[in-house]
């Protein structure tokens, strides 16, 4: 079965390689590749799967391009899917926490990125232009993306995703939309993910405590585990929300109790700096730290320590997944279901523009040359038919050539 559908990894393997930008940056490399090239989805499904998504806690851009496998070839499909996603991003931050724990950080070599976040803007325009044909279409939904965008933007908490949600499916239900006669089989819910989920994190409360309480030598590698699985089932807002949690998990939780950090502040923040520059997920960060974390009991635990994070956090979010998708397909043909998604659609674009507009602030100071690459990126994407990959590795190459 996975056989047929090796044209289909391909494609997600190089996407792993080439999308940069965090989940919005992403969304632009998926309606390129997965939409407009390759047809395995349309750009209103794909609009679909991510608002679906970021009603879940969790890496939202890896879930959408989970269910984007999902429909292809159903589960054995989504995992394998799932896993060379994955697989780039994780590799990297876990070979940058050996680099950070044995050599001077300031000499990683950053010049090679130099153009990748207006580059990610680019991508983030891109989407957010295309997706809006599928989910703006009259002044309500205007009004909608419009408050979204100014609420994210001036916000700034993860928590305003969910509440932006639920206020523009609210609002979207003053319609009188009309459901479509489609009479569908109900799909079959799978209790298994959802017990799955519960019993993994009491097992995970329970080793975790007995690590603690016993005082067993090696503990910290049990207390990670539930740390991260505790991460993955409440972050909403994707993997910036991470870091004050971690921060305060690692760093303060420990002072307070009088024992040493599990890492310093410095390299916490050098491990987000750098993913960064990392294709893939944001949420790759964890292998970064849970290998940080370890890092003082050797290679092999500093190794174990990212397997055990990288497992840890994207676990939760997807075993929600599988069980939730079955139960919003069943119910997005009742009424509020499906006059809501139009607002919430509506909503997700504008918080995929505020999403671009924050990340070309962060870019201080301002220089035109950052706006030239942005509006490059953005017509080449929207112009042209060059894959997406090759605008990447150009950008990569041109900071290279600058930085010699």
């Amino acid at each position: 079965m996975l056989h047929r559908h090796t044209p289909f990894l391909k494609a997600v393997f190089l996407y792993a390689f080439t999308a940069f930008g965090g989940p919005q940056g992403h969304m632009g490399m998926m309606v390129k590749t997965f939409a407009q090239k390759r047809h395995d989805v349309t750009e209103e499904e794909l609009l679909e799967y991510n608002s679906f998504c970021q009603m879940l806690p969790g890496p939202s851009s890896t879930q959408t391009v989970t269910l984007i496998a999902l429909k292809r070839g159903g589960v054995p499909l989504a995992v394998v899917t799932l896993l060379l996603w994955m697989f780039p991003a994780i590799i990297i931050m876990t070979g940058v926490s050996f680099l950070v724990y044995n050599f001077n950080t300031k000499d990683i070599q950053q010049n090679l990125f130099v153009f990748v976040q207006p580059m990610s803007v680019g991508f983030v325009a891109f989407a957010a232009v295309r997706l809006m044909r599928q989910g703006v279409k009259h002044a309500a939904t205007w009004g909608i993306m419009i408050g979204s965008l100014l609420a994210t933007w001036i916000i700034q908490s993860p928590w305003v995703f969910p509440a932006l949600l639920l206020i523009s499916g609210t609002i979207s239900n003053f319609s009188n939309k009309r459901i479509p006669d489609v009479h569908e089989k109900p799909k079959k819910i799978n209790w298994l993910n959802l017990w799955l989920f519960v019993a993994i994190y009491l097992v995970a409360i329970i080793f975790s405590e007995a690590a603690r309480t016993g005082n067993w030598e090696h503990r910290r590698v049990f207390n990670l585990f539930e740390n991260f699985y505790r991460f993955g089932s409440i972050v909403f807002g994707g993997g910036q929300a991470l870091l004050p949690m971690m921060y305060n998990q690692f760093i303060q939780h420990p002072l307070k109790l009088g024992h040493q950090p599990f890492l310093s502040p410095p390299e916490l923040l050098t491990g987000f700096g750098m993913v960064q520059a990392v294709p893939g997920p944001v949420f790759s960060v964890c292998s970064y730290v849970g290998g940080m974390a370890m890092s003082s009991f050797g290679p092999g635990w500093q190794l174990l320590g990212a397997i055990v994070a990288s497992v840890a956090v994207f676990l939760p979010s997807t075993l929600m997944l599988f069980f939730f998708f079955p139960i919003y397909q069943n119910l997005k043909h009742h009424v509020v279901i499906f006059r809501a998604l139009e607002g919430i659609n509506a909503a997700i674009v504008g918080i995929i523009w505020a999403s671009g507009f924050i990340l070309f602030e962060t870019m201080k100071p301002f220089e035109w040359a950052n706006l030239v690459v942005v509006v490059i990126t953005f017509c080449l994407l929207y112009f042209t038919k060059i894959p997406a990959p090759l605008i990447v590795l150009g950008w990569l190459v041109m900071g290279w050539a600058m930085s010699v």
